[in-house]
């Protein structure tokens, strides 16, 4: 039995599917914990009763009203949160986060290396280079989620049992590409990842928004890496009950969490020595 610490709060979601989804996985023992109360149990010596931590949580950006997360005006941690999620990456705990968890934290350094996503909730400097903001399609958006297939890239724990790859009908991100080289690909998404069909990011500027444009983006949805020594996992898809009630969507999220808290996913962790 492997059990997860869920952590949740600041975007909004159907609790009951998603508790649903978390019951059905099986050989996983899934508890749900808020923010703010998730920052304690994420310390020494409760997170030790946890082999691995689900991020579902949206936290860290600031002017949006979220008061659930200790950050302050800047969007950064409170120092005793930041202390806990370096003492995940010290000890190597597995992390796995799921959609809108990756766009937390947008001005917390440390939480863009954890995600190794690419995503900009605006237009910002990313790695040394201006970018645009990222569009988004489906989830609270004006537009419906899209169906796309995912396909499973070469073969990895995470993809045991996915070997046809699966539909899925859920939001997805527009991302810069170069983000690829620093991740292990795990799954794409058949989908033309265009400007033309997505939202144009939400947080932007009016004018931003109006005149914005993206470069074609990467179709990669799920990838795995390691941040310090904890192996992660990261899923674009994840954001309602389409994808919840999903069986295939369900043996991923069950394939990740049983990977990230393995002894063999600490060990590749910490050979590659981020």
């Amino acid at each position: 039995m492997t059990n997860v610490l869920v952590v949740s709060k600041g975007h909004d979601y159907d609790h009951n599917a998603f508790l649903a989804m978390l019951a059905e996985l099986p050989d996983i023992n899934a508890t749900l914990v808020e923010q703010p109360a998730a920052q304690v149990i994420l310390q020494q010596p409760h997170i030790a009763d946890y082999d691995a931590v689900l991020f579902y949580d949206m936290s860290g950006i600031p002017g949006v009203g979220l008061t659930h997360d200790r950050a302050d005006d800047n969007g950064q941690p409170d120092p005793a949160y930041r202390q806990a999620i370096e003492g995940l990456l010290a000890t190597g705990t597995g992390l796995v986060l799921l959609n809108h968890a990756t766009v937390s934290w947008p001005h917390w350094p440390l939480w863009r290396t954890i995600t190794g996503s690419s995503f900009m909730l605006q237009a910002g400097e990313l790695n040394g280079k201006r970018v645009p903001g990222s569009g988004y399609r489906g989830g609270h958006g004006p537009h419906p989620n899209p169906t796309l297939h995912l396909t499973p890239q070469g073969t990895h724990p995470v993809l045991e049992g996915l070997d046809q790859g699966f539909d899925i009908t859920d939001e997805i991100y527009l991302k810069t590409a170069d983000f690829e080289a620093n991740v292990v690909p795990l799954m794409r998404g058949e989908y033309e990842f265009v400007s033309s069909n997505f939202t144009p990011p939400p947080l932007a500027p009016e004018q931003e928004q109006a005149d914005w444009d993206h470069p074609p983006g990467s179709d990669l949805i799920v990838w795995a890496h390691a941040a310090g020594n904890s192996p992660v996992v990261v899923s674009d898809v994840g954001d309602g009950p389409p994808a919840y009630q999903n069986p295939g969507y369900q043996r991923l999220l069950a394939n990740a969490l049983h990977w990230v808290a393995s002894s063999a996913a600490r060990d590749w962790a910490r050979t590659l020595g981020h």
